[in-house]
């Protein structure tokens, strides 16, 4: 799990690009990233993020439990 509430929004792409490499590299292939819910700026930067990666599979909203809209849940490509 990724909490991305203490970071500004220009940290979130480096932060996330070296997460998902630690995350392959421990063997992890789902992350549930946290960006709040808020106005949506992080959570589309997120998602804008995640769509441009190889590295990622799928990824998803939260459901009921996993953090609903203020959370994705990301699917990482095995390597």
């Amino acid at each position: 799990e990724l909490d991305l509430h203490n970071f500004s929004p220009k940290e979130i792409k480096p932060l996330l690009s070296a997460y998902i490499d630690e995350c392959l590299r421990a063997g992890i292939l789902r992350m549930r990233i946290v960006h709040g819910k808020g106005k949506g700026v992080n959570r589309r930067q997120v998602q804008s993020f995640l769509a441009k990666d190889p590295r990622v599979d799928s990824f998803r909203l939260g459901g009921q439990g996993e953090g609903s809209w203020g959370a994705t849940i990301v699917i990482l490509k095995s390597l």
